[in-house]
């Protein structure tokens, strides 16, 4: 059941994509709950599986991968829109493309990825509930604030003239403070995959 969880997080992203392209202002003042709905539904995901005892490397892999899709497509649409700067999403693909080729590594051999994280930093930063939680509020506050006020200039332009500054102020703001933790949550798992290589590892093509 919690692989279904998952996998209808993945079609509500779809949904989300076609109201936020459809040019409904009306319609789109859906977007910031269904995005807290598609991200929150991270959590129950994995309270079901550890709930009915479905925990399994494919569960957590594929919990990986559809908030790995999430977060890059919200990424990328936000910089389309001219949102935020290429920059955002340039950085998210590049540390979500390092990170996830080293945690395949994991698990061919059969090690979930968060279990791959050894030293104290990089299990609080990495693998830590805490972290984790607070890096999905984070981004999903980022994700609803901005897409909030996208209807906004034309279902009260007077308001957005007054106020859209600031607004658009604190979404860039909460899209670098997302970028900055992503950079902490991706360098340690870089950095002990590095070290546990040794000096004489092999890189094999």
């Amino acid at each position: 059941m919690a692989n279904w969880v998952t996998f209808g997080r993945f079609l509500l992203l779809f949904v989300l994509l076609a109201i936020i392209y459809s040019g409904l202002p009306a319609l789109q003042l859906v977007n910031a709950p269904l995005t807290i709905l598609i991200i929150a539904l991270d959590g129950v995901d994995g309270w079901v599986a550890r709930r009915f005892g479905e925990e399994s490397l494919f569960g957590a892999t594929f919990d990986i991968a559809i908030d790995r899709i999430v977060e890059t497509v919200l990424w990328v649409v936000l910089a389309h829109l001219d949102f935020i700067g290429v920059w955002i999403p340039l950085l998210f693909i590049i540390r979500g493309n390092l990170v996830d080729a080293i945690r395949s590594k994991g698990a061919a051999a059969g090690t979930a990825a968060f279990d791959m994280m050894q030293s104290p930093i990089g299990r609080f930063l990495v693998a830590g509930r805490f972290m984790r939680g607070f890096y999905a509020v984070l981004k999903a506050v980022t994700f609803a604030w901005i897409l909030a006020w996208q209807p906004f200039p034309i279902l009260a332009p007077d308001f957005w003239a007054a106020n859209g500054a600031w607004l658009t102020g604190i979404g860039l703001a909460l899209a670098w403070a997302s970028a900055a933790i992503c950079i902490a949550r991706g360098l340690p798992v870089i950095i002990e995959f590095c070290a546990n290589a040794g000096p004489n590892a092999q890189e094999k093509t």
